[in-house]
């Protein structure tokens, strides 16, 4: 009788364990330029088929558009975000191919072994993560619930895939396909924890994210359709 007793208290205790209910956020900072970056590119296509519990996606930045090729793809507001994840590793260097895993972990975008044991790390941290929702077609209606804590909201537009011609640079000749391509960054304001209703029209992109950041870097929330 105890050990039935015992056997119903820890499943039950399983039970109500809060899953991982959110995707992994797995960002890539890549240029159309980089002759180092179409193996990250080719990564984060083979992560984006295999494991339906990420959100890749793909910021290009613009450092690179002065080396022979302009990024088709580039926007500041990806370079402004990765200077963003150098500072909370007190430091102005920044490189790609440069992954960043739910804000945390920052690694080589080409490295698989690495960047997988970093997923499956994020994937095993604890849950309760803030809820967000996400509604409408040309006007969102974004909905961020209460929580612990305080952060910033993002929202992100993008497209599937990218294939580009490069014309010239250390690429020129390449054909380079990029999967989950950011298109626009929209900073939707501050979280102070209370529940947060917004409407804003769709950004530019076939798909949005929502994020929601601590000044960390760490993720508190995450919504994608």
């Amino acid at each position: 009788m105890r050990w039935h007793r015992l056997a119903f208290a820890a499943a039950l205790a399983l039970s109500a364990s809060p899953a991982f209910a959110r995707p992994v956020l797995v960002e890539l900072f890549t240029s159309q330029s980089c002759s180092s970056c179409p193996p990250a590119n080719a990564l984060l296509g083979q992560l984006k088929a295999q494991d339906k519990d990420i959100l890749p996606l793909s910021f290009d930045v613009t450092y690179w558009n002065d080396l022979g090729w302009k990024d088709t793809d580039s926007l500041p507001a990806a370079t402004d975000r990765q200077d963003w994840y150098a500072s909370l590793r007190n430091s102005t260097e920044v490189y790609t191919p440069e992954a960043v895993v739910d804000g945390q972990s920052q690694l080589v975008g080409s490295h698989a072994a690495e960047l997988r044991a970093a997923i499956k790390s994020a994937k095993a941290a604890p849950a309760g993560d803030v809820a967000i929702s996400i509604s409408g077609q040309e006007q969102l209606g974004i909905s961020v619930a209460t929580g612990k804590g305080t952060g910033s909201v993002l929202l992100v537009g993008y497209d599937d895939q990218h294939r580009t011609h490069v014309g010239a640079g250390e690429n020129g000749g390449v054909v380079i396909t990029e999967v989950n391509v950011v298109r626009a960054m929209v900073p939707l304001g501050a979280w102070s924890g209370a529940a947060l209703q917004l409407r804003v029209p769709h950004p530019v992109g076939q798909h949005v994210a929502v994020i929601l950041q601590g000044a960390d870097g760490r993720v508190l929330g995450l919504a994608a359709r």
